[in-house]
């Protein structure tokens, strides 16, 4: 096999470590009852404008398609962490919104997250990772 490029190599060791710490969060979030994009979807509401979201704008934050997120909606509305919102100007445009028992389940996962964080990240050199922090908002990761 011919070697790849520096590129490539990046790339693919992104994916790796984007799959095994997905796989850590969903271990140890399952403790709250959600999975890591389920948290997301949590934070990004929480952290909107009257803490609601338009499906598609919410989709687009969490990386998944509008049908994607419709799926992962249904489960939470059922379980009373967020709710459907009408808008009153347009009966074609309806709100994601943020339940309060959404807003119990993220104040308390938010802890167990930032600990999983904290032991991922252990072992990188707070220089080394404002670098790479710095390097993945110059690819396009914008969350925060």
């Amino acid at each position: 096999m011919s070697t790849i490029s520096p590129f490539l190599k990046l790339f693919l060791n992104l994916t790796m470590i984007q799959a095994l710490t997905a796989k850590r969060f969903d271990s140890r979030l399952s403790s709250h009852g959600i999975s890591l994009n389920e948290f997301m979807i949590l934070f990004h509401l929480a952290e909107a404008p009257d803490e609601k979201l338009r499906r598609t704008d919410l989709a687009e934050k969490i990386g998944l398609t509008a049908s994607g997120i419709t799926r992962m909606l249904t489960p939470l509305e059922k379980l009373g962490m967020v709710k459907r919102e009408a808008n009153s100007r347009d009966a074609r445009v309806s709100y994601v919104k943020l339940a309060n028992s959404g807003k119990k389940i993220l104040t308390e996962s938010i802890a167990t997250a930032e600990a999983t964080t904290e032991q991922i990240l252990a072992a990188v050199k707070s220089k080394k990772l404002e670098e790479l922090s710095q390097m993945l908002i110059e690819l396009g990761g914008t969350i925060v």
